[in-house]
């Protein structure tokens, strides 16, 4: 019998425990390798036999394509932080031709029924009208004719004619004489379009008059032929696919633009295959008021594409096209990203992969305040309809043609920039042939594109350029007989407006309070016109003001004047000239940065709409705008002040006390009436003003087309200081306030 304690017999047994051990770990490992190779059998099976012809579909078609995305466009705000325009998300439908595959037409088919259904406009720009009888819609469909610097004339195939010669439709678009019944009608077949197959192409011109009844017969007439409305929207959109898919056009193809969620609900519902719902920002206004100021966006146009190039922009970016949209392009625009996107067969995107993130847009605080633009177009728009319902001597109404209102601080600042009749730029587009073909010209910025004579607002700056060079003192003094008797000629002795009365002996003071001819005839001529149009150039008239947007220059009334315009120039001029006559031509811009520079003792800066950029998230100023000063204009104090009081002494007369008494502020003020027309007897009223009167913070000018008196302006005046006056102080201490404002 075995000694269980013998030491052979322990160390036998414990052999054979390690025996069995290790035959079942090897046993556990064999099976789970058979259970690995097992399900990588398996999953070999799933995808080479089962899935095998899916897989291989797909990575067969499979695409990586890089993708430029614009970034997000900077806000605009108005000096207290008020968004004017901001963005909003919307969608946009775009159409990828692989991923329609064979079922193209009947996908398309049933998109624009859906379109029709639910009221959305997609975008077709094949230059063909869009029913019968059919024409062409530009002037040259098939190829223009360009002149290069050396003055070589070659002509340049349009989309359309590159297509054409693409596809074998024609051979050389620009010689050919096809109408657009038979191009259309190539197009179609061309699509698949239409059952039948012309047995002939239009290879060359003189094809088109060979086919005779044959081409009636396949349909190839200007009526349209077998060509069905349905064939006609068709094709559009066929076109744009065209023009991407043969490279002649390499811009991304945009169906629609802000389409809603029923419409996206019926293209999810049919699935169809490679209509893609795509998301972008647009524009959104949060205002009315300021359009002219404002302006709006647009699609990169061939005239400015090298410019926009240069600067790293895809082709099919959103830029500014007017106003401070324009103006403030780069800043407001910010930096494009790219990525690279992988899309399957279906069109669906499978991956993405940043290259360049995009960077947002500055966002732009104007020195606009957009409540005190409101009341002066609303004041403006009120005094236009109060005109309307003036009946003149004939019986017909005088409706005011226009009016322009330019509110400036003293160093430039444009505080409101209005222009009547203006528009809605929320509603812009789809009212732009109305507005295009209004004759009031609402598009027409006339704040700063409206040239007008200054009438005898231009006589502060007479009197400035008399007392300064020495030809008058403050004190001496003019008489006023009704008529300015210094020329021996009857008919170069002009009158007074107040002729047949008289203003007797004035001096500088009153002159401007009594808007006295006579005076101004004297002393313009004494002081002469060099040194007139000098000043005036000092005080910024007749020069660019700096503004951002685009603007007039206007002119001095001069020898230099006169002659650019081919008339003579005449010693008498001068006197006309002097009371703000002959060819003064100014904006109400100008004037209101004159009257500026005058009250503020002689510092002429830039007008300016820009305040400030502030970074996307409004954590820091990325750049600040001071305004250069321009000129200085050399005004003693004591000559200034002569100035002065004969504003102030206007604005107490009967007819402006009752407008400007009840300002919580002192005003200064002239009125103008300009001739427009001797002939028609029609006037222009102007009127400008400062205040306070003793520590100037704002100027104004008010100009009406065909408007009464410049008197008759001094209500529209009045409610303007009223609205800045009211709210100026309490606005600005809030943003100091630890707040969340912009």
């Amino acid at each position: 019998m075995n000694n269980p304690f013998d030491p052979a017999h322990i160390q036998e047994e414990k052999a054979e425990r390690e025996a069995r051990r290790l035959k079942l770990r090897t046993n556990l490992l064999i099976a789970l390798y058979c259970a690995v190779l097992c399900g990588f059998v398996a999953v070999l099976y799933q995808t080479q036999i089962i899935n095998g012809a899916s897989y291989r579909s797909n990575s067969a078609v499979r695409t990586i394509r890089p993708e430029q995305v614009d970034s997000v466009r900077g806000e605009i705000l108005d000096r207290y932080g008020r968004v004017l325009v901001t963005n909003e998300v919307s969608y946009y439908v775009t159409l990828d031709w692989n991923a329609m595959g064979s079922d193209r037409l009947d996908i398309l088919t049933r998109l624009l029924e859906i379109c029709r259904e639910e009221g959305v406009e997609w975008v077709d720009d094949l230059p063909i009208s869009d029913t019968a009888p059919w024409r062409y819609t530009s002037e040259t469909p098939l190829s223009f004719q360009r002149k290069d610097d050396d003055g070589v004339v070659t002509d340049v195939p349009t989309y359309l004619g590159g297509l054409a010669e693409k596809c074998g439709w024609v051979r050389q678009a620009e010689k050919s004489n096809l109408t657009a019944g038979e191009l259309l009608t190539l197009m179609c077949q061309s699509f698949g379009l239409m059952e039948k197959k012309p047995a002939v192409r239009l290879a060359h011109p003189e094809l088109a008059g060979m086919l005779g009844a044959a081409g009636q017969g396949l349909g190839l007439t200007d009526q349209g032929g077998g060509i069905s409305q349905e064939n006609r929207e068709l094709a559009g959109v066929l076109y744009e696919l065209y023009l991407r898919r043969h490279e002649v056009d390499n811009s991304t193809y945009v169906f629609a633009q802000g389409v809603d969620i029923s419409f996206i609900s019926k293209v999810k519902e049919h699935a169809l295959a490679g209509v893609r719902i795509e998301t972008a920002t647009a524009r959104r206004y949060e205002t009315g008021y300021a359009a002219h100021v404002l302006g709006y966006t647009g699609n990169i146009t061939p005239d400015n594409w090298e410019r926009y190039k240069e600067l790293g922009y895809p082709m099919d970016a959103t830029v500014g096209v007017e106003g401070v949209e324009l103006a403030f392009e780069e800043q407001l625009h910010g930096v494009s990203g790219s990525r690279l996107i992988e899309k399957d067969q279906d069109g669906n995107t499978t991956s993405q992969e940043w290259k360049k993130l995009p960077k947002p847009g500055d966002n732009a605080v104007l020195t606009m305040d957009i409540a005190l633009q409101a009341t002066t177009e609303d004041l403006m728009a009120q005094y236009s309809a109060r005109q309307e319902r003036k009946v003149g001597e004939d019986g017909e109404p005088e409706p005011v043609k226009g009016m322009a209102a330019a509110v400036v601080d003293m160093s430039g600042g444009v505080l409101a920039l209005a222009s009547y009749p203006t528009y809605d730029l929320a509603h812009f587009r789809e009212n732009y042939n109305e507005l295009a073909a209004d004759e009031s010209y609402p598009l027409n910025n006339r704040a700063t594109m409206g040239l007008y004579a200054p009438g005898s607002t231009f006589k502060p700056l007479t009197a400035v350029a008399a007392l300064s060079s020495g030809t008058i003192t403050a004190r001496e003094r003019v008489e006023c007989t009704g008529k300015y008797r210094f020329y021996d000629d009857p008919a170069s002795q002009p009158n007074c407006w107040i002729s047949p009365g008289r203003h007797g002996m004035e001096n500088v003071t009153q002159a401007i309070k009594d808007s006295c001819n006579i005076f101004f005839y004297d002393v313009g001529r004494r002081t002469g016109i060099k040194t007139l149009r000098e000043y005036a150039q000092k005080f910024g008239l007749g020069e660019y003001t700096g503004i951002e947007i685009p603007e007039y220059k206007g002119w001095v009334a001069g020898p230099e004047t006169n002659a650019a315009f081919n008339l003579p120039w005449y010693e008498g001029d001068t006197m006309s000239a002097s009371i703000g006559q002959g060819t003064n031509q100014f904006t109400p811009l100008q004037l209101a940065n004159y009257i500026a520079t005058l009250v503020n003792g002689g510092e002429h800066y830039a007008c300016h709409l820009l305040k400030e950029f502030k970074s996307s998230d409004y954590s820091q100023v990325t750049q600040s705008y001071e305004a250069p000063a321009l000129h200085t204009v050399d005004i003693q104090p004591e000559h200034l002040a002569a100035v002065k009081q004969g504003m102030y002494d206007l604005s107490k007369t009967y007819t402006m006390a009752r407008w400007f008494d009840p300002l919580p502020v002192e005003v200064g003020c002239k009125t103008g009436t300009a001739e427009t027309s001797a002939k028609a007897a029609t006037t222009d009223a102007i009127f400008v003003c400062f205040a306070p009167y003793d520590d100037p913070q704002v100027a104004l000018c008010i100009v009406a087309e065909g408007g009464d008196a410049g008197g008759s302006l001094a209500e529209v005046a009045a409610g303007i200081l009223a609205q800045y006056f009211s709210t100026n102080g309490s606005l600005e201490e809030v943003g100091g306030e630890n707040t969340l404002l912009h």
